[in-house]
């Protein structure tokens, strides 16, 4: 590696696993998911209390790639449950780290992405430590806020670090600007975010992270709310168990029995007529979303981008892309790309094309 470059390090922590990638620049030197016992787990108390563990681990992957980590000018983490931001890239703070500790605005292991790049300072004392475009980036029209009861406002929770990625990888494709542009990024993986991004911003997508919209692998999407409302007072379930039916344990999970996208398509490759059928519905609903966010953006849209572990499906990706085509170019990205994200956002910073904004 020549030293001149900027080595970048990406840490994006999972529910069971840490996604670590160096970056020389553009370039990926290594890139190792690391996936932890669930017995190793279940020994610490909360999620940030495994930061320390995380870390070493990540460390001993690196100390057998010496030359990975020369001249690192970064460490960029997953973006946790902070307040609403707008789009960027963000310094690692105090303010920040006190918020992902504390579960202020909620608790999930993205909190680990800020709290693992701050502690590996401590190994890396010429770098800085950054996230980027975490899931609360928020930049919603004051209607897209309207939910249709004063008691309840919609907010910004979705995939918006793969959203931002995808939708400049668009534009630098065609060498225009994405804040020129008018495009529609639907993001299907372990749940399915829909947005409308109209020159530059984000300005209506569904609430992703708490199951609105089309149901997924495991999230149910929008239900019908008055048997929901009969179900929460049946007095059959928790507030606990409902909210993981609706947010992890629905969508392909509840009616397939199976969270793995792979084992999923197996059964529609191996002519299973129900799990075809749910993967056609899976469809059917994303691009519905994918219809309303056409009219937040009038029509004027110059594209629409498909990607996530979804669009790997090809049986899933061709019924959507049959549904949609008609209302603008489609373009796919199949697959994640969290690590790669960050390092650019990263680097965009290191080279001054955007500002590390304070938190």
């Amino acid at each position: 590696i020549m030293a001149s470059k900027k080595t970048i390090l990406s840490v994006y922590p999972t529910v069971h696993s840490t996604k670590l990638a160096v970056y020389n620049e553009n370039n990926l030197v290594l890139f190792k998911e690391i996936v932890h016992p669930f017995e190793e787990l279940k020994k610490f108390e909360g999620i940030p209390e495994q930061t320390e563990y995380r870390k070493q681990i990540i460390l001993e992957e690196l100390g057998s790639c010496e030359m990975c980590i020369e001249n690192v000018k970064a460490v960029v983490g997953r973006g946790g449950l902070i307040r609403p931001v707008k789009a960027g890239v963000y310094g690692i703070n105090e303010r920040m780290k006190k918020q992902l500790i504390s579960g202020k605005y909620g608790m999930h292991e993205a909190n680990l992405g800020g709290l693992i790049a701050d502690s590996l300072l401590q190994e890396f004392p010429d770098a800085v430590a950054l996230t980027a475009n975490p899931v609360v980036v928020d930049e919603l029209g004051d209607l897209a806020r309207v939910s249709g009861h004063p008691m309840f406002e919609r907010r910004s929770v979705f995939h918006a670090l793969n959203h931002d990625a995808v939708a400049r990888r668009y534009a630098d494709s065609i060498q225009r600007d994405y804040s020129d542009m008018n495009i529609i990024v639907a993001y299907i993986g372990r749940g399915i975010s829909v947005g409308a991004h109209k020159k530059g911003k984000v300005t209506d997508v569904n609430q992703a992270f708490d199951g609105d919209g089309a149901f997924s692998i495991e999230t149910s999407g929008t239900l019908p709310s008055g048997p929901l409302v009969h179900l929460c007072f049946s007095g059959k379930h928790s507030e606990e168990e409902i909210e993981k039916m609706i947010t992890s344990e629905g969508g392909l999970f509840a009616y397939l029995g199976s969270d793995s996208m792979k084992e999923t398509e197996n059964m529609v490759l191996e002519g299973d007529t129900k799990a075809k059928f749910y993967f056609r519905a899976m469809a059917y609903q994303t691009a519905k979303e994918i219809g309303a966010m056409s009219t937040v953006l009038s029509g004027n849209i110059d594209a629409i981008i498909l990607s996530g572990e979804g669009m790997l499906n090809e049986y899933f990706a061709k019924d959507l892309i049959s549904r949609i085509s008609f209302l603008s170019k489609v373009i796919s990205y199949p697959g994640d790309n969290e690590t790669e994200a960050l390092a650019k956002n990263a680097l965009r910073a290191l080279k001054g094309e955007a500002d590390i904004l304070e938190y």
